[in-house]
């Protein structure tokens, strides 16, 4: 298989999985995330590896939206408090960083989104809120491969959460699109907050 074949599968694959996330776990978070804007609460996005880069991408974003937004790591992010709001991204819901931060999180009084695959996860269950977001693809085991092979179920083209993160990242920026209609934002009011030196 080719890249033009690979892009079309990939395509496919992302819009099917995307048409399984429940619109009424998606409306909570961007209920929330308008909810700490006008407060003027900090939102701190938190993942780890890719899902930590999608995140930052999302951070990015809403910082363009106007709200008071901070990435886990970012030596300038201030502390989080009560009432603010941590989105944690992480396909499996058990990444180590992750769970850590979401913990002190709570302890501190923040409520905690979660985007992950695994909503009887740690992270899933620790969270207050959660958007299932499938796309973490556990392979067979190794006495059911004859089978699969059979079947035709064989290795996914998407490896280790590549699913998962491609569709975080598209409904993450349709979440932004959302939200700059609910909020009453432009592209031009957006630009206005763009890095000018870069």
């Amino acid at each position: 298989m080719g890249y033009t074949e690979a892009i079309d599968f990939f395509l496919d694959k992302i819009k099917e999985n995307l048409s399984r996330v429940k619109k009424e776990e998606v409306e909570k978070l961007i209920s929330k995330i308008i909810e700490k804007q006008r407060e003027g609460k900090k939102i701190l996005i938190i993942g780890a590896g890719r899902s930590g880069l999608i995140g930052k991408a999302f951070a990015v974003r809403l910082m363009h939206l106007g709200c008071n937004t901070y990435v886990l790591g970012d030596i300038i992010t201030p502390p989080v408090g009560k009432g603010d709001l941590v989105i944690a991204i992480s396909g499996s819901g058990v990444t180590r960083l992750v769970l850590t931060a979401v913990q002190i999180a709570k302890e501190v009084g923040a409520e905690v989104a979660a985007i992950t695959s695994y909503p009887q996860s740690p992270l899933g269950r620790t969270a207050d809120y959660v958007v299932e977001l499938g796309g973490r693809i556990l392979r067979p085991s190794k006495e059911d491969y004859f089978a699969s092979q059979i079947l035709g179920i064989h290795e996914p083209l998407m490896p280790m959460g590549t699913l998962f993160e491609d569709s975080c990242m598209i409904l993450l920026d349709a979440i932004i699109a959302d939200l700059m209609q609910r909020m009453g934002k432009t592209e031009e009011e957006m630009i206005k907050r763009h890095a000018n030196i870069e």
